[in-house]
């Protein structure tokens, strides 16, 4: 069995596919008993075997669907995707305020890692805006939430499956715009995209490095979803419905499935970065990089965010999520080059008081 990173395999002894909440508490019970590792896995999205184990894998695949929305939440269960979630509420107006840029994640697997959007500089991760949860605690089926069991509620958002299976989630939900704007402003370096980011009013942000023949350029997207003017130095804006706009990489990934790019392994890396020191390390990496580190089918993403109040993830303030998100494509750079360069990218990153992201691909310090 591989993850979405396609570069650690292993077999588990059992696979489970439970169908409720309690069939999964059987199973975690079980595994107890037995002595044996037990992982949930959604859709097994991580990048270095994280959701793979030689033990019991808890498949949540039987635990997807909406069962509810309201004005303000929704009740998931823990194998929804993003897509499922949206799909329920945006035909009442309503949205979850942070969404993953790829929609085919689970609401589990984000929650247990964070989950960072384009709107986590306003609202937060996705983990923060979590208003009950459903987890499975010593075998133990148990609600949980700020005002109820709060110690159970804040250590598994973001604890990696660790302290407790997520079963289903309670999320909040917000007012959905019918129409965007979405603004590129291309920008002249690191520093600059993240100032573009800080200063920004717009209710989604984000930024990417691609390469070019000049070498690597650096663009930030700031998306309107009301009124409001484009920032300055806007080059050229696109009217959106927000459906689509939700769902962008769609076609990015059809295509990339067409060219058996997205079937290639993928060692990416990210580090969360602090404020004052992001955009020298950010420059130092892209400016040690070619096309081929990255790979045909690879992304260099940078958000400023905020994290919100979410215990188990230890980051710093003034947060940048720096990822190197790499596809290891024919005639390009090794995986095991592509593992060094994260390896050397979290060293930096450490240097300077960053953390890794814990859905990475970054082999062990050696030495």
């Amino acid at each position: 069995m591989r993850d979405f990173g396609g570069i650690v395999e292993r077999s588990p002894a059992r696979v489970v596919r439970p169908a409720s909440a309690r069939e999964a508490a059987a199973a975690v019970r079980e595994a107890a008993a037995q002595g044996m590792e037990l992982v949930p896995r959604g859709l097994g999205h991580s990048t270095y075997g994280q959701s793979l184990t030689a033990g019991v894998s808890l498949d949540l695949g039987g635990l997807a669907g909406v069962r509810e929305v309201g004005p303000d939440r929704a009740v998931a269960g823990a194998g929804t995707s993003w897509r499922a979630v949206l799909a329920a509420t945006l035909p009442l107006g309503l949205t979850p305020p942070v969404l993953t840029d790829h929609l085919d994640v689970t609401v589990g697997g984000t929650i247990s890692v964070g989950g960072f959007g384009g709107a986590s500089h306003r609202y937060g991760t996705q983990a923060e805006n979590v208003l009950a949860l459903e987890v499975v605690v010593d075998g133990e089926l148990v609600t949980c939430s700020p005002d109820v069991r709060s110690d159970v509620f804040d250590a598994v958002r973001g604890g990696l499956g660790r302290h407790g299976v997520i079963t289903a989630a309670t999320l909040r939900l917000v007012p959905a715009p019918r129409r965007v704007l979405s603004c590129t402003v291309p920008c002249r370096d690191a520093a600059d995209l993240l100032r573009v980011q800080r200063e920004t009013t717009a209710e989604h942000i984000s930024g990417q490095v691609k390469p070019s023949e000049a070498g690597w350029t650096y663009e930030a997207k700031a998306v309107l979803y009301g009124q409001g003017e484009p920032p300055p130095g806007t080059a050229e804006t696109e009217e959106l419905s927000y459906a689509d706009f939700a769902d962008r990489m769609r076609p990015d990934v059809e295509e990339l499935i067409a060219l058996g790019e997205w079937a290639r392994p993928h060692p990416w890396g990210i580090v969360l970065l602090p404020g004052p020191a992001a955009a020298a390390v950010i420059g130092s990496t892209v400016a040690g990089m070619t096309a081929a580190d990255l790979g045909l089918g690879g992304v260099i993403v940078v958000k400023a965010l905020r994290i919100g109040h979410v215990p188990m993830l230890a980051a710093p303030d003034d947060l940048v999520v720096f990822g190197v998100l790499r596809t290891a494509s024919p005639g390009c750079a090794s995986v095991a080059e592509m593992l060094a360069a994260n390896r050397a990218l979290l060293d930096r990153a450490e240097a300077v008081g960053g953390v890794r992201y814990a859905v990475d691909a970054v082999p062990p310090a050696t030495g």
